[in-house]
């Protein structure tokens, strides 16, 4: 009996994910500006807030690109590219995406929020370093 209600469940399961044919592509968008703090204390949470513009009707906020190495995050917005032809540019479509950063190290956190592309292909990046006390 349990076999028979945990196929029923797959089959409505994966029905009800049905999916209209559109194709979406991934892409990382360039961060115009920050809201964060000058500094941080150990233990602490502190909301940082990215402002990014979405490009055209056809780019949705996907998520939002997180790496951490030691004290170094690099951030980017990541969008969902809905692969149709009848986009329209929105070049100044602004938005923003606040996440808690919890402090967890002493020293300084190196933030380095993704800008783009330069002429050469290489990634530019907007850099902040925030330094960390032990003040409560």
């Amino acid at each position: 009996m349990r076999k028979v209600i945990s196929l029923l469940a797959l089959f409505f399961l994966f029905n009800s994910c049905s999916t209209d044919g559109t194709n979406y592509t991934f892409e990382l968008l360039p961060i115009q500006s920050v809201d964060l703090p000058t500094e941080f204390t150990l233990g602490q949470t502190y909301p940082i807030t990215v402002h990014y513009n979405l490009p055209s009707t056809c780019h949705y906020f996907n998520q939002l690109y997180y790496d951490k190495d030691l004290n170094v995050r690099t951030i980017a917005v990541e969008s969902a590219v809905e692969g149709r032809h009848n986009c329209v540019a929105t070049p100044n479509d602004a938005s923003t995406y606040t996440f808690n950063f919890y402090v967890t190290s002493n020293g300084s956190y190196i933030f380095k929020f993704y800008q783009g592309k330069d002429s050469s292909g290489n990634s530019i990046f907007l850099q902040y370093e925030v330094p960390v006390t032990n003040k409560k």
